[in-house]
């Protein structure tokens, strides 16, 4: 039975939602992915903070104002207040900050978070966590600076718990593999699964994060986080979109360059190495460039790698995009990840991303190309030169759910995600998904 034959049906969902992933020793950070939170006490306000070398960032909760009380954002950077970032446009962010100052429901927890450059207070109520207010620090400090991270501390006017910031929602779920493409299996038989935290804002707010799936409870479980330094830019970023694979006795991680989104310059690819555990705890590691070609294309961007070694060629599978957004997938060979020539790409396509190099047993083992059709609502499986071979017959979820498939001893498995947002209106888009796990059953 090939792929295009193997039917899917959901079998679990999850949402993991966590403001704080991981505890913190009591100052410093290693990225700019924190967060300090605090119980609220009816009837006693209550502040928090994180600061660092020149650098107060505060939330407080007032219970005086309103029925359940008013929530205040401040950020001072070299003793002035920042009261709204030039790169909030026209205001209207601002006015929303007003809006929903004033909880509608009692607050449990106050919280305060820092996501690359963005500040963000939230409150915990019955219904989980919702954005109060928030300011981009970009034009007022550089919080990627390991220097300045690592001054960083929390306190607050009550008990506080300060650590890694951990998520709203998952996307981009990226099964591990070996370099030859099979899948990565803990020593106790669980799959890895590299996924886009996402934080409270667009994609600048999201970091790389990673998971373990259990094939037969389908349960998940955060094991670690990974950041990043560039090659051509100072700093520690919360990259994304990712592919981490098992080469020997050394990692390889390919990554997008979504942390700091810009779409006045071109998204690329970049690749690490490493001999570290990367299956656990927190990492921050170098990369250089991932040239990926896109020959003939006119370009404004790449991602979403996915790499495989074919005997003595490397196949290397990603995304190309003619303008924001449009995009497609592509593939190239070659005999290093530093010699590659373009094979195919697809420019006909409109959304279509989370290109996947995968076997297909019912075909000789030949290799396909798997991705993910937004405007098509469907997982298209094409061959080598990117000719459509037809489709996985999988339930489509909303947004762009990567097809990202393993061989379990109950058949296969599909894990991928949707665009269910979480954190109130503030937060928007990128905060997004439910993590949507699939079965393969009977004809």
């Amino acid at each position: 039975m090939n792929l295009t034959e193997i039917r899917f049906e959901v079998a679990a969902r999850h949402r993991p939602v966590a403001l704080i992933q991981d505890d913190l020793p009591a100052g410093g950070a290693a990225a700019p992915y924190v967060a300090v939170e605090a119980p609220v006490v009816e009837g006693q306000p209550l502040a928090v903070r994180l600061t660092g070398r020149d650098v107060v960032l505060e939330a407080r909760h007032d219970p005086g104002a309103g029925a359940h009380g008013r929530v205040t954002l401040t950020a001072h950077v070299q003793g002035r207040a920042v009261r709204r970032s030039p790169r909030e446009l026209a205001g209207a962010l601002r006015h929303r900050h007003r809006a929903l100052s004033r909880p509608d429901a009692p607050v449990t927890t106050l919280g305060l978070a820092l996501t690359g450059t963005h500040v963000t207070v939230l409150t915990r109520g019955a219904d989980g966590w919702t954005a109060r207010g928030r300011l981009d620090l970009a034009d007022e400090l550089d919080t990627r600076d390991e220097a300045w991270l690592a001054t960083l501390a929390a306190d607050s006017t009550g008990a506080h718990r300060w650590g890694r910031f951990g998520q709203l929602g998952l996307r981009d779920l990226r099964l591990a593999t070996h370099a030859d493409g099979t899948t990565y299996h803990l020593p106790d038989g669980r799959l890895l699964l590299t996924a886009t935290s996402a934080g409270p804002g667009f994609f600048d707010t999201a970091h790389t994060s990673v998971w373990a799936l259990d094939p037969v409870t389908l349960d998940l479980e955060h094991r670690g986080d990974v950041f990043f330094r560039r090659p051509d830019a100072p700093g520690v970023f919360g990259d994304h979109a990712c592919h981490l694979v098992r080469d020997g006795a050394r990692w390889l991680l390919a990554t997008s360059t979504w942390g700091d989104f810009d779409t006045s310059r071109s998204m690329r690819i970049t690749y690490a190495e490493s001999d570290a555990d990367l299956t656990r705890g927190q990492h921050v590691l170098d990369t250089r460039p991932l040239d990926v070609p896109t020959t003939g294309v006119p370009a404004v961007g790449v991602w979403d790698p996915h790499l495989v070694r074919d005997g003595e060629r490397w196949l290397v599978g990603y995304v190309v995009a003619t303008r924001y957004f449009r995009f497609g997938p592509a593939l190239a060979t070659g005999p290093a990840l530093d010699a590659l020539t373009l094979r195919a790409v697809d420019t006909a396509s409109r959304e279509c991303e989370g290109t996947t190099l995968l076997r297909d047993p019912g075909a000789d083992d030949a290799w396909r190309v798997l991705a993910s059709s937004k405007d098509r609502r469907a997982y298209p499986v094409c061959d080598l030169d990117l000719a459509p071979l037809g489709r996985l017959a999988a339930p489509y979820p909303s947004n762009i759910p990567w097809p990202t498939l393993a061989r379990t001893g109950a058949g296969w498995l599909l894990a991928a995600f949707d665009g269910t947002e979480q954190g109130g209106r503030l937060t928007g888009y990128g905060t997004h998904g439910d993590v949507v796990l699939m079965r393969s059953v009977p004809h």
